[in-house]
């Protein structure tokens, strides 16, 4: 094919229909792959501009996924704040109920003290009223009337209120305290065994309060505080408890360098300041009183809690929208370097057809010139 010599009008129709080929061919392929850079080779700068756009906006598009995690971690805990404050709410109602109910009080234990001999009694008679010991004197020949005024005559004894002496008409002195809290004890001493004491030296009247009722609401009580419990270390998401002490940390950017740090609290019952109530503990209005204190302000740390991360979620769903948004301007930027105008090649294609046929033509003008020669030689 070397020993082949081309005209220069065939040369030159055949260079034009070459490029002609080659434009077409360039063309087809913009159409074909929508874009007008496919390759390093076709634009450099472009080509490597639109793969670190793109890259980015991958990169973006796979924190994401983890925002949303986080902004579902941040749903579970306040799903959990909802049920404790319902749970929370439960108690305190449970408190005033108790506080609303009055405990009675058991019959009275009176201490009893039986005179064999009264005109013989003299000497001194001892009681003691809590950590006090009174003393009641008594003269031999003293009548039964006289030792009761005596005794409810002497101070911080009888007169206080706090023991009153009496008789049950069979000639036995009797001792009775006035509340369900005073406790008093008959000393045995020599006075007391010439009074013929013949129940036991100490008798009692602290007895406490009783209420069926306080004792069950006390019960419902504790049961809440196990419910919340249980609620606290079920508020998890994927592993991560923001109720149980657990911490967030949701990543914005690529890098890692714009970020929120969500810190977690630990709300079981315990962590609210709440204790389990004991023995008879609500039979006692100032335990009831200093529990509903402490309900209180559990209720007001956790709708505490619920306004902070409420702040979390939406500030996640801010970055959400804007990452978004950012993903989108990345991925147009990057289209808009390498992506062909679809119109535009259309009309290159047509355009490139034609002169292609144009071409094709002239090269057979020339041609013929040399077919010319032919008829010369019969």
């Amino acid at each position: 094919m070397s020993n082949i010599t081309l005209t220069a009008g065939i040369r030159q129709n055949l260079l034009s229909l070459q490029n002609t080929s080659a434009e077409l061919t360039t063309t087809q392929e913009h159409l074909a792959t929508g874009k007008k850079v496919n390759t390093a080779f076709d634009n450099p700068t472009s080509y490597f501009t639109s793969q670190s756009l793109n890259n980015r906006a991958n990169d973006l598009s796979a924190l994401l996924d983890q925002i949303g995690q986080g902004q579902q971690t941040l749903n579970a805990a306040n799903n959990g704040l909802t049920g404790l404050t319902s749970l929370l709410e439960q108690a305190l109602s449970t408190a005033q109920q108790a506080q609303q109910t009055t405990p009675t009080a058991p019959a009275v234990t009176t201490g009893s003290v039986a005179l064999t001999t009264p005109t013989e009694a003299a000497g001194n008679l001892l009681v003691n009223v809590g950590a006090s010991t009174y003393t009641v004197a008594i003269t031999a020949s003293e009548s039964l009337s006289s030792i009761e005024s005596a005794i409810n005559g002497t101070s911080g004894l009888g007169s206080s209120g706090a023991v009153t002496a009496s008789d049950d008409g069979s000639g036995h002195l009797v001792l009775t305290g006035n509340t369900n809290t005073t406790a008093f004890t008959v000393v045995a001493n020599a006075e007391s065994a010439a009074l013929g004491v013949t129940t036991s030296a100490t008798a009692s009247n602290a007895v406490a309060p009783v209420s069926a009722t306080r004792t069950t609401l006390q019960g419902n009580y504790n049961s809440i505080l196990t419910q919340i419990n249980q609620l606290a270390g079920d508020s998890s998401y994927n592993g991560v408890n923001l109720l149980a002490g657990d911490n967030l940390q949701v990543l914005f950017n690529e890098n890692g360098t714009s970020s929120l740090n969500i810190q977690g609290v630990n709300f079981d019952s315990t962590g609210l300041g709440l204790a389990t109530i004991s023995g008879t503990g609500f039979l006692d209005n100032n335990n009831i009183t200093t529990t509903e204190t402490a309900i209180n302000a559990a209720i007001t740390a956790v709708r505490a809690q619920t306004e902070t991360f409420g702040t979390n979620s939406s500030t996640i769903s801010t970055r959400q929208t804007f990452e978004q948004n950012m993903i989108n301007t990345l991925q147009t930027g990057a289209s808009n370097l390498v992506l062909a105008d679809q119109n535009q090649e259309s009309a290159n294609l047509l355009t490139e057809q034609t002169q292609q046929q144009l071409e094709i033509s002239a090269l057979s003008i020339a041609n013929q010139a040399n077919q010319s020669v032919l008829k010369l030689f019969p």
